[in-house]
């Protein structure tokens, strides 16, 4: 197949799963309501408020509770602490995170100057060294070439670490 050759996709353009993804994770501020939940282990409506300058808390309560509905994501109080609320990535939830490695792979890549202080590209592989399973998710085996199990294997305490710039 050359270069110039269209890539065909497997099911039809009007009912395409990127799509329909877009019908959850492409409202304002999802991803990055996402990228926090993802990156803590449990994260707080307040942590994540700071992290996203313009987001206002009445935005930040519609999307976590689209997130809820849509399965990504579960409310956890604490157990010493029943009014502190945290959120957390459910197993579907997990596999958006080879999405947000995408994300991260090619800001890192084409707007270095925006991310990094020295201003050039890093690899993925230098920002997340020993995370590469969790980055990639099930996409890891389709990658490699092996047949892709059904089951994703990432656990909920287990987390990329979040010195990347993200």
């Amino acid at each position: 197949m050359g270069n110039s050759d269209p890539i065909i996709p497997r099911v039809s353009f009007e009912m395409c799963p990127i799509r329909s993804s877009l019908g959850v994770l492409g409202k304002k501020w999802t991803l990055l309501v996402m990228r926090d939940v993802a990156f803590y282990r449990l994260i707080k409506f307040s942590q994540i408020l700071k992290n996203n300058r313009g987001l206002t808390p009445r935005v930040l309560s519609l999307r976590l509770l689209d997130l809820r509905k849509d399965g990504l994501i579960e409310r956890v109080s604490d157990p010493k602490d029943q009014r502190v609320v945290k959120y957390r990535l459910t197993k579907k939830g997990n596999d958006t995170i080879p999405i947000l490695t995408a994300f991260i792979q090619y800001g890192a890549q084409y707007h270095s100057e925006k991310v990094f202080e020295d201003g050039k590209p890093h690899p993925l592989a230098e920002l997340f060294p020993e995370e590469r399973r969790i980055m990639l998710g099930r996409l890891l085996s389709y990658a490699s070439g092996a047949r892709a199990s059904t089951k994703p294997t990432i656990d909920n305490n287990s987390r990329p670490s979040t010195n990347a710039g993200t």
